[in-house]
């Protein structure tokens, strides 16, 4: 029987799905503002007043549920000289070759850059949010801040959006990696395949 082991406690699951779940609602909310093609999506929360509403309070819980979930994997995420190799072998993966991808630790290059991406992404959502949110805040900044703050919160949601369905598809394509996030384990198998040096770490083997 194949061993099994934990990846992921209850409270960081939660908090993660939590976070998916608010992302969902202020994308949905924030896409029928921002354009009326999309207009369609404020159904979903009650019509266009309730949307303009609800969009920046499911943006903020968003944030503070994503500081919580940075404060429990952000020493994980650093960069490493085992990052730099896998990049440098990145070509052969997206050709199929797994197998001859350097080893990495509990989370490899790319699952890192889109981890701060996640981070630098959000950090301007609710910095810009703040400069337009009417009618508590906006009326503290001068018409021009508000313009910029608009153009760089729709580019950074844009960046967040992007980063998210990359982040869905390479946990479809690496078989074993949405369990890691519902059950909150993996077998010893996947551990050795896919993040050796964690495996290593986690288990003492040398």
């Amino acid at each position: 029987m194949a061993k099994i082991i934990e990846r992921y406690p209850d409270r960081t699951r939660l908090n993660h799905w939590a976070v998916a779940l608010l992302f969902i609602c202020a994308g949905l909310t924030g896409l029928a503002i921002f354009h009326p093609s999309m207009y369609f999506f404020s159904a979903l929360f009650g019509g266009g007043s309730w949307t303009r509403i609800l969009h920046p309070f499911f943006g903020v819980l968003m944030v503070l549920g994503f500081v919580f979930l940075f404060l429990q994997v952000w020493r994980d995420n650093f960069w490493t000289r085992e990052d730099s190799a896998w990049v440098r072998k990145a070509p052969e993966l997206l050709k199929g070759n797994e197998e001859g991808m350097p080893p990495v630790g509990k989370y490899n290059a790319g699952q890192k850059v889109v981890f701060w991406l996640f981070g630098i992404s959000l950090v301007l959502l609710f910095v810009t949010g703040f400069m337009f949110w009417q009618p508590w805040f906006a009326n503290f900044f001068p018409i021009v801040v508000r313009r910029i703050a608009v153009l760089i919160h729709a580019i950074a949601a844009t960046v967040l959006i992007l980063s998210v369905i990359i982040h869905v598809y390479a946990a479809i394509w690496v078989k074993g990696s949405v369990q890691a996030m519902t059950r909150g384990t993996v077998s010893e198998k996947w551990a050795r395949k896919h993040h050796l040096l964690w495996y290593r770490k986690i288990s003492g083997e040398k």
